[in-house]
């Protein structure tokens, strides 16, 4: 289960484990809950985790708590600037190599005439030292980081196994607080749920997410957004049922009472789910319209 304690405040260094430590950015929203975690794994030669966004508090709180020590590898989950904005000035400070998902790219082409609704959240400049793969490992004293695709929020998203505490370091992918978004064209619902069950095969029980507090029964909550995703799409499917036939239809009669400025992203999240419906056959899409397939 989530833990239920708040999470800690911003610029303020919280020992997680023998081997984790967490700065929360000054950052909060909608999307970000209290802000973008940055993790600290290792004692004296360390791995940082997501530098978090562009922001000189929080990179002075990051150089202030591994004063003394090296941070000798920068991992990256993903390229959403919330993530990345401090990579260049941690980069210099720390001389660290960047390692981590490939460079920003999209689950699909985009259609004609089609622009990408989260354009200004990715970081195009993003150019790691070295892209890692599946299986991919990077060790330090006493530290073991495993590289695990995830796609799904993103094309390019990985979330990293820590082998000495059968953890994950989970980004975007399962969150402590929230569902998360899975926005096309970066965003793919079927690569979301593939990942989702990938990790249920994997061991790790904790999972420290990205925002939002550590999860100590990881395969649990993503079994959780599992069946919410599955629920999501059976409501999908009885709205068509009944007439809707476009994302913000749709949004309109199954997110009952969501606040104006989230419905843009419902409407991202329901055109996921559709375009997976799609790849299945079960719907079809006509001028714009999204229509059940007759069996």
């Amino acid at each position: 289960m989530i833990v239920s304690a708040s999470q800690s405040s911003h610029a303020e260094l919280t020992q997680l484990s023998p081997l984790v430590r967490r700065l929360v950015a000054d950052n909060p929203g909608p999307f970000t809950f209290t802000g973008t975690a940055t993790y600290l794994v290792g004692r004296g030669r360390l791995a940082m985790i997501d530098p978090g966004p562009d922001d000189a508090t929080h990179v002075g709180a990051i150089l202030k708590a591994t004063a003394g020590e090296e941070i000798t590898t920068i991992l990256v989950t993903h390229t959403h600037r919330d993530h990345t904005g401090a990579l260049a000035a941690l980069r210099t400070a720390s001389g660290a190599q960047v390692l981590g998902c490939a460079p920003h790219s999209f689950a699909r082409p985009l259609r004609e005439g089609e622009a990408n609704p989260l354009e200004a959240s990715g970081d195009r400049a993003y150019a790691p030292d070295r892209v890692l793969a599946e299986g991919d490992t990077i060790s330090g004293p006493g530290w073991t980081l495993e590289a695990v695709p995830t796609p799904g929020h993103i094309a390019n998203h990985l979330a990293f196994a820590l082998h000495e505490e059968n953890a994950l370091f989970s980004g975007d992918h399962v969150m402590g607080w929230s569902t998360t978004i899975v926005a096309p064209p970066e965003g793919s619902m079927s690569a979301y749920r593939a990942s989702l069950q990938r990790l249920l095969a994997r061991t790790e029980r904790r999972y420290y997410p990205a925002h939002g507090e550590l999860i100590e029964d990881g395969p649990a909550r993503a079994a959780e957004l599992l069946r919410h995703r599955e629920g999501r799409e059976q409501q999908i499917l009885e709205v068509l049922r009944q007439g809707a036939a476009t994302p913000e239809a749709i949004v309109e009669r199954v997110y009952a009472g969501l606040a104006p400025a989230l419905k843009g992203a419902a409407a991202l999240s329901v055109l996921a789910h559709l375009e997976d419906l799609v790849e299945r056959g079960l719907v079809h899409e006509e001028a714009g319209q999204f229509l059940l397939t007759a069996p």
